[in-house]
């Protein structure tokens, strides 16, 4: 069977290289993939630079591709899921209208506050008025969010009152870091510690639990610095046990399914929780992805332990029955290597020297990357996520910061504190 996986990160990569594990299948395509993509086996690159959705269908209906799997956010928000649907071929992602969770935070906020799913208070603004006088009436630290898609670069934890106001005019005018916004969401700060749940939602509604993860959004050690789109993740984390997911799944995810289908839109996909777990134990959703999230993906993957083509497929079978997931007992821990200047400027064409080798314990998978007919060289702000397993998480950590030893590159940064705050246990709650 043939397979098309759009994207071109780290968490593309990842898919591609557990989905050509599957016997069932025989060729990849990858659009637009990048250089550590094309290395593996079944794949094949392709150059979809000004693709629209028609130009993905005409491709996939030449190719004779039997499955899409969707890895970014933007096709999804676009509609691609609805063009191949209505064509007849199957695709893996949730469609327009339900991918407005991510896609809009207005839109998923007030999703939330119609269907009582735990959150941070908020509102929107589409202009300045009346903006200084609610942030003066607020309680610092503040959030800022920006209402449309910003690559994981759209939240601004703010301390002060004057600088909040000019983040948030500048994001409503010029701009400010890049981004700009038609619309912002200011909300309460909520206290505790983040996590990941991800799960798949099947065409026949079951929610199947993906294994648990923790990310790092901020750039520098000790989560300071800017926000990312994510420097480093581990999973499993005890921060979701049984007893946590059963409360995620029955408090949030499973309202999200039947609020949506109240609306009249199906979801299908996968489906990313951001959470703040606070001292209580109680979790609060900070934002939805309707995707995998990047680095999570990756070292979740690495832990998946049965054929993910046919998990897929079956997700999408509506007459499957309940379908399970095995995962290894390992541990997995992913450090992404990033240009100077991420999220920012930052260079690119920089030599990629590694002098080290991937066994069955580590893999290197790409994000920013090409080759320029001799060497691998930097293509964007994350380049790589070396991703380790290991005995616990311990050793996973070791064997993740062993391999990142063996690379480097000039102006190559990265954390050196991936799952510190769990090895420690100094999980800040308040």
């Amino acid at each position: 069977m043939n397979v098309m996986i759009l994207g071109a990160g780290g968490r593309e990569h990842a898919l591609t290289w557990k989905i050509s594990q599957s016997d069932d299948v025989d060729n990849i395509f990858v659009l637009p993939g990048n250089y550590g993509i094309s290395k593996e086996k079944k794949v094949t690159i392709v150059n979809s630079k000004n693709y629209q959705n028609k130009d993905y269908l005409n491709f996939a209906i030449q190719n004779n591709v039997e499955l899409v799997v969707v890895g970014p956010e933007e096709p999804l928000v676009n509609g691609i899921v609805d063009i191949f649907e209505e064509y007849g071929i199957k695709i893996f992602g949730p469609n327009k209208n339900s991918a407005m969770l991510e896609g809009s935070k207005e839109f998923c906020k007030d999703f939330f506050s119609n269907n009582n799913i735990p959150t941070a208070h908020y509102k929107t603004f589409n202009s300045t008025v009346g903006l200084k006088e609610h942030i003066d009436s607020q309680v610092m630290p503040i959030v800022i969010k920006v209402d449309n898609l910003a690559a994981g670069k759209g939240v601004f934890i703010v301390e002060e009152k004057d600088e909040c106001l000019k983040i948030a005019k500048n994001l409503l005018s010029t701009g400010y870091n890049g981004i700009a916004a038609e619309k912002i969401i200011i909300e309460d700060f909520l206290k505790g510690e983040e996590a990941s749940f991800m799960c798949i939602v099947a065409k026949n509604k079951q929610i199947i639990p993906l294994t648990s993860s923790k990310d790092h959004k901020k750039l520098l050690d000790g989560d300071l610095g800017l926000n990312t789109g994510g420097m480093g993740a581990y999973s499993p984390t005890n921060l979701i046990d049984d007893k946590m997911e059963k409360k995620v799944i029955d408090n949030i995810i499973k309202p999200t399914v039947d609020g949506l289908a109240k609306m009249g839109i199906e979801y299908t996909g996968f489906l990313y929780a951001g959470l703040m777990i606070d001292k209580e134990g109680n979790p609060f959703v900070l934002e939805y992805n309707c995707r995998l999230g990047d680095p999570e993906a990756q070292s979740i993957l690495m832990r998946l332990d049965c054929d993910l083509f046919k998990l897929l497929n079956k997700s999408l079978d509506v007459n499957s029955q309940k379908i399970k997931i095995i995962w290894k007992k390992s541990h997995a821990c992913t450090v992404v290597l990033a240009s100077d200047g991420y999220p920012l400027k930052y260079k690119k064409n920089i030599v990629i020297n590694d002098t080290g080798t991937d066994n069955n314990n580590t893999k290197i998978f790409h994000s920013g990357t090409v080759f320029d007919g001799t060497n691998t060289v930097t293509n964007g702000g994350r380049v790589l996520s070396i991703t380790a397993l290991g005995n616990d998480l311990e050793e996973s950590v070791r064997n993740a910061y062993a391999r990142v030893g063996e690379i480097n590159w000039d102006g190559m940064v990265y954390r050196k504190d991936i799952a510190k705050k769990e090895i420690e246990k100094k999980f800040i709650f308040s």
